[in-house]
């Protein structure tokens, strides 16, 4: 397996601009008929939303994950998932009750 070398750190796969990844992505979505204009932006947002802290993963991983070197900035994403507390409040509300 070859490791691409950028900035003197080592990655598995290749890093693309976020030019090109727009670009790529917005043929995927003629492809496939989305209409809604796709960006790095919306594919990272909802990548920490909707994949993973809307399924429990915690806000530590997902922010490392993204590559903030501040959890405050991940945080921003978590007030966005409010179907998360409504999940977390049930489990919280069955292990109370016993269940």
């Amino acid at each position: 397996m070859k490791l691409h070398k950028k900035a003197m750190r080592y990655q598995l796969l290749p890093v693309y601009s976020n030019q090109n990844m727009n670009e790529y992505l917005k043929e995927l979505a003629g492809i496939c008929g989305i209409t809604k204009n796709l960006s790095m932006h919306v594919a990272r947002h909802t990548f920490a939303t909707s994949v993973t802290l809307a399924n429990g993963v915690p806000i530590e991983t997902v922010s490392k994950m993204l590559g903030h070197t501040s959890l405050k900035t991940a945080q921003i994403y978590a007030r966005i998932v409010d179907s998360k507390i409504s999940k977390d409040m049930n489990i919280l509300k069955m292990k109370l009750n016993g269940a």
